[in-house]
């Protein structure tokens, strides 16, 4: 007979650990594990008497006709996940509550006229889907809408509709009679989640999982979900804003570095195709403290405005506030400009904000913080129609950054008429008409060419 075996699990992050302890070592949380029965070990005798279904073969004979993508009507989702939805392929979908994981699906779901969709739901009432769907204005008769959290009732509808796309909402909803622990623990998701994997690969069915995530931002459930799937959606935005970003942290179909934009409105969520239009303050009035940086997310350049404020420190230690920017890298740069520079920004608040609500982490933006710091330290405007694209070293040299043409370009085609850039190492900068591409070294000779 085979032997039960049991541990304990964190419901929060989904540490295991063959006893009880009161707090977990990986999250912090107390009085979080539960005991939960984990698969039954299956004995060395079955495995011998059990026929392979597959036989090695060697590398060069393995088969290589890849099906086509499925070409999806989001054009954003379509970049993130590498050119379109690759078939039997598994995706985790997380993001915070509240921040639109169930509108993007359900909006997904209802735009396919072409592909026929499940989307099953084991948090939300007919009621509910019906009233978001004409919230949406998109009433599809080729989407099909389950309320159910029973993983076998649920495959044993797929096995009868033979749906072209999967969406469970959520993965943390569904529960499997061959596991005795409630839904949402670490042995439901695992199993389920593996059942899911199997059915999406034998039928080759794309299959969406809608995921949790805990209070410090990492999806819920065990690590091990992560690594089975083939993708990793991550929507990000302050939900006091109106933009929402799509990230990939894992993508086994294609590049992690790509971004989609979205702006969130009454009737759901709306493609940004030009984000720069709509993160660039667009007035006549110069203002200290505001500079533009090209920065770059994937292959998309975006103009993002970089907004700083530096007061005199009321307390007696001055601080440092940052939106959407590294405060250690903020930290750096002010110590490489307290250092290099001359610049007694010590005894200063220093406040920096990234417009939009955008969070990014492209080294291009030095140039432009230091710019936007010290403009408004010394309540001087930066000169209009003027951007930067440069990352700043520990000895105040400015370094050359990728993808430098594609950054002019777009400076350009949004009406910028200088640029300050990296000087190049070998080789010109590209040259582009109308627009004064100007070379820097070091950073105490870049503020005599920016304000004269």
């Amino acid at each position: 007979m085979a032997k039960t075996r049991t541990a304990f699990f964190c419901q929060s992050c989904g540490t295991q650990s063959p006893k009880w302890i009161g707090k977990c070592p990986s999250c912090g949380e107390w009085n979080s594990f539960v005991e939960e029965v984990l698969q039954r070990d299956v004995g060395a005798t079955s495995h011998a008497l059990r026929k392979p279904h597959n036989v090695p073969k060697p590398v060069n004979e393995l088969d290589t006709t890849l099906a086509s993508r499925i070409e999806l009507k989001d054009q954003e989702l379509n970049r993130v996940l590498g050119g379109g939805l690759v078939p039997g392929s598994l995706i985790l979908f997380g993001g915070e509550p509240g921040i639109g994981k169930s509108t993007l699906m359900l909006q997904l779901a209802l735009r396919e006229t072409e592909l026929s969709v499940l989307y099953v739901s084991g948090e939300e009432s007919e009621d509910q889907i019906r009233m978001r769907a004409e919230r949406l204005g998109l009433i599809n008769p080729r989407c099909l809408v389950l309320m159910e959290s029973s993983l076998a009732q649920i495959l044993g509808h797929l096995e009868d509709i033979r749906p072209g796309l999967v969406i469970i909402d959520s993965i943390q909803t569904l529960q499997s009679e061959l596991v005795e622990s409630f839904p949402g623990s670490v042995s439901q998701v695992r199993e389920c989640a593996t059942r899911l994997l199997h059915y999406a690969k034998e039928n080759q069915v794309p299959v969406f999982l809608i995921g949790h995530i805990t209070k410090e931002g990492s999806l819920a459930g065990p690590k091990v979900l992560e690594h089975m799937v083939d993708c990793v959606l991550q929507f990000e935005g302050d939900r006091q804003h109106l933009y929402r970003i799509l990230r990939t942290p894992k993508n086994r179909f294609g590049s992690t570095h790509e971004l989609g934009i979205y702006e969130m409105h009454g009737g759901g969520l709306r493609i940004v195709e030009n984000p720069s239009e709509i993160l660039v303050r667009e007035d006549s009035q110069s203002l200290s403290g505001s500079a533009i940086a090209a920065a770059l997310e994937g292959m998309r350049p975006l103009m993002i405005e970089i907004q700083a404020l530096a007061s005199t420190a009321v307390y007696g230690t001055p601080q440092r506030s940052t939106t959407g920017f590294d405060i250690r890298r903020l930290n750096m740069l002010l110590a490489v400009l307290e250092k290099r520079c001359g610049f007694r920004l010590a005894m200063k608040d220093v406040f920096l904000n990234i417009a939009g609500g955008m969070r990014m982490e492209d080294p291009a933006m030095d140039l432009a913080v230091i710019s936007a710091v010290l403009s408004s330290s010394e309540d001087l405007p930066i000169p209009r129609a003027t951007c930067f694209a440069g990352e700043v070293g520990l000895s105040g040299e400015v370094r050359p950054v990728p993808r430098i043409e594609q950054r002019i370009q777009e400076a350009s085609r949004l009406g910028f008429e200088r640029m300050f850039v990296a000087r190049p190492v070998r080789g010109e900068l590209p040259r582009v008409q109308g627009m004064e591409v100007v070379p820097v070294s070091r950073v105490d000779q870049f503020f005599s060419d920016l304000f004269g």
